[in-house]
């Protein structure tokens, strides 16, 4: 099962279904729904001079986000002609069936989605990389970047998988604000099995 939750503090973790999953799985949408998700409220001109998108992409798109419920208004933050948009939920998850129970096309949406959410895991990494010198020290000494190869069980993985969970889970709302010296730590897991000749 794959699951993320992230900074929108007030949301729900959302189980994506056939629909929902129709109408996310889509390059640009989840770049848009991740944009709004970690850097808060937004125009459709902001969010496509931000992802190097036209407007009028970036207006379709977002339309479409919000037709699936994953968006919503920021009345608070209109100021003027411009339509402001907010995330609705911190997070989302879906069951494995979609991936095997679904028909062709639903699992080809899934699929889809989590490689691009694979993509997107990879660019936040390569992109810390690429600016690290631009951090602190303290900083540059608190990162990670590992692997470990086990001999598991699924029971044993899945159990494995849930304890991580939990531990990143404790550390949710302990967090230091920026002007203490802290900044949003991103944490990815992975777990699968390996090909072994």
């Amino acid at each position: 099962m794959f699951g993320g939750m992230d900074e929108q503090p007030d949301g729900q973790v959302r189980s994506l279904d056939a629909r929902s999953l129709r109408g996310l799985a889509h390059p640009l949408r989840m770049r848009l729904l991740d944009a709004l998700r970690f850097g808060g409220p937004a125009t459709a001109s902001r969010l496509a001079e931000k992802l190097g998108e036209s407007s009028g992409a970036t207006s379709y798109h977002l339309r479409q986000l919000a037709a699936h419920g994953f968006i919503e208004d920021a009345p608070e933050h209109g100021k003027g002609r411009e339509r402001w948009w907010q995330a609705v939920h911190r997070g989302l998850s879906f069951d494995d069936a979609l991936l095997t129970e679904a028909g062709p096309e639903l699992r080809g949406a899934a699929d889809m989605f989590l490689h691009e959410v694979a993509n997107t895991q990879t660019r936040d990494l390569s992109t810390w990389l690429g600016s690290r010198t631009a951090w602190s020290e303290e900083w540059n000494r608190s990162w990670d970047m590992s692997s470990a190869t086990l001999s598991l069980t699924p029971e044993l993985t899945l159990e494995l998988i849930g304890r991580m969970h939990a531990l990143v889970d404790e550390y949710r709302d302990r967090g230091g604000a920026e002007d203490d010296g802290g900044a949003r730590v991103r944490v990815h897991t992975h777990a699968f099995p390996l090909t072994t000749e």
